[in-house]
């Protein structure tokens, strides 16, 4: 249970403040528009189980690929943590309540190629649950970074460690995509109730425990790096 609770917390920690449900939702409701709210609860199911499938994917088959490539766990652990930290930084050096530049491009993107129709319900929405609305809106290149980096760090022996650590990150993908449900399917009376401003305080918040992850991770790969190169084999 350790073991769960520890992959849990980390997963979630890393990947709450790329998804940012609220932020999200926020520029969800942008492109949707005055849609009914039953046209909200559809989009937001199909977006959050199309996440949790990009999600657990990345997870089950990013050591593969890693392997395939001939990566060491260190090396992934430093450029990984690396990029996680710059990816918090920014986070935190933002001066405005704007989402990173990969959704706010996407989200640019899709209303100058496929405006909302008057009637608020673009003919298009249904074929854009997975892109841009689930990648990158949702879950953007910074979330396939960490669930490669969390992959990777997970014990491979014995293999009843490896499948508890996986199931610690499965479920915090689950929780989060819950989370990005509500968000969605509830988006208009979540404008009205949180001022981007609001959730963009709480974000800065969060960015630093990601600032401090990212930093935790690459230092753990760069120690076995050193100690080869200090004490070669």
């Amino acid at each position: 249970m350790l073991l769960l609770w520890k992959y849990f917390v980390l997963s979630f920690s890393a990947l709450l403040p790329l998804i940012n449900p609220i932020g999200s939702g926020l520029i969800f409701l942008s492109l949707v528009g005055a849609a009914p709210i039953s046209v909200y609860h559809s989009l937001a199911r199909r977006i959050a189980i199309n996440t949790i499938l990009f999600l657990a994917v990345i997870d089950l088959v990013g050591s593969a690929v890693l392997r395939f490539f001939g990566i060491s766990l260190p090396i992934v652990q430093v450029s990984g943590g690396l990029v996680i930290a710059a990816i918090a930084w920014s986070l935190l050096n933002q001066d405005s309540a704007e989402l990173s530049p990969e959704k706010t491009r996407a989200a640019a993107q899709m209303q100058a190629s496929d405006p909302v129709q008057a009637d608020g319900v673009s003919r298009n929405l249904l074929q854009k649950t997975f892109y841009p609305f689930t990648f990158p809106i949702t879950a953007g290149p910074g979330c396939i970074v960490v669930m490669l980096t969390l992959s990777a760090q997970t014990p491979q022996r014995p293999i009843s460690e490896n499948l508890i650590a996986h199931a610690g990150l499965l479920l915090a993908i689950l929780l989060l995509c819950i989370a990005v449900y509500f968000s969605y399917a509830y988006a208009p009376r979540l404008a009205q109730r949180i001022s981007p401003s609001t959730a963009h305080g709480i974000l800065r918040v969060i960015a630093f425990i990601l600032l401090c992850i990212g930093v935790q991770i690459a230092w753990n790969g760069l120690v076995p790096l050193i100690a080869s190169v200090l004490h070669p084999a």
